[in-house]
């Protein structure tokens, strides 16, 4: 049996397929963002996505034995979560799935990247206990309590959050403040490994909320002051880290002793990872399993088939 997964996110077209023991194709195409911005519209998403999924999801298609199509339907779990860019994967799924005579199983995009980064840690096993997970992105910063939810996916209950500016957002702003493309976590982490000296941050946290927009600031005052761009991309960050640390210290406070995962688009930054993965145990995927990708959706998809 396999399965076909899609996803179409804010930033990138993406397709996968997975046989029940590993992820045999893993493709994506970011969505083109001109210099200087620092995202896209719906509109221009969609369009874009109109274009890249023939594509993307081409090589995919030939020969191949499809059992059953795993797609993103919605950002996260909760009532009313939407943006129209999933709109484009949720009919081309259908539309496959009909073709094909296949069932289509939805999840959030948010399901994919926690069934992700489990696949990628080696410990899909997680998926049927609970545990934390923190969802960092540029549209999310969340603290995650997970739990088993059949075919319709993990439960992922909100219990922490930004309160303001998402980590993505902060990389991507002070990024684009730098000069950096967008996005601009790949660039902005080279530079902030060449500054090796102490950078002192304190993390703003309300409970097991954090606070960001913070980091932006004291970001754009370190630039018109003239800082050393490496050292400016080490504060923010270092910054984020910092705030990531807390949330998951004070969610563990509450929640218990519970496994940790690590998952988005952030999460993909070493100096996140070595800061992060040594205090909790916690689990981080690979970098292309980190950033949006459609393996966890083939993956659920494939254990919903399973479990039905």
């Amino acid at each position: 049996m396999t399965a076909l997964g899609i996803d179409t996110s804010n930033y990138t077209t993406s397709a996968a397929k997975y046989d029940g023991a590993r992820v045999t194709d893993n493709l994506k195409k970011p969505l083109p963002v001109p210099k200087g911005m620092k995202g896209l519209r719906q509109s221009d998403a969609v369009f874009h996505h109109t274009r890249q999924l023939p594509e993307v999801l081409s090589p995919l298609l030939p020969d191949a034995e499809l059992s059953v199509i795993g797609v993103s339907v919605s950002p996260t779990g909760a009532e009313g979560s939407y943006m129209p860019c999933f709109l484009t994967g949720r009919g081309m799924a259908r539309v496959l799935g009909a073709a094909l005579n296949v069932p289509v199983y939805g999840f959030s995009h948010q399901q994919g990247h926690i069934a992700a980064a489990l696949y990628s840690a080696g410990r899909l096993e997680l998926l049927e206990q609970k545990f934390l997970a923190l969802h960092v992105s540029g549209g999310t910063t969340e603290g995650l309590l997970v739990s088993p939810g059949g075919a319709a996916g993990p439960i992922a209950l909100p219990a922490a959050r930004s309160l303001d500016l998402k980590a993505g957002q902060a990389v991507d702003r002070v990024g684009v403040a730098l000069g950096l493309s967008f996005p601009c976590g790949p660039e902005l982490e080279r530079l902030a490994l060449a500054w090796t000296e102490r950078v002192r941050v304190r993390p703003v946290l309300r409970g097991a909320d954090c606070s960001l927009s913070g980091i932006e600031n004291q970001c754009l005052d370190m630039i018109r002051r003239g800082r050393p761009r490496e050292e400016t991309a080490r504060y923010c960050l270092e910054s984020i880290a910092a705030a990531l640390e807390g949330m998951c210290s004070a969610l563990l406070s509450e929640h218990g002793d519970l496994p940790v995962v690590f998952s988005g688009g952030v999460c993909s930054n070493s100096i996140l990872r070595k800061k992060l993965s040594g205090p909790f145990g916690a689990y981080f995927a690979a970098p292309e399993f980190s950033a949006d990708n459609a393996a966890g959706v083939a993956i659920l998809a494939y254990k919903a088939r399973r479990t039905e």
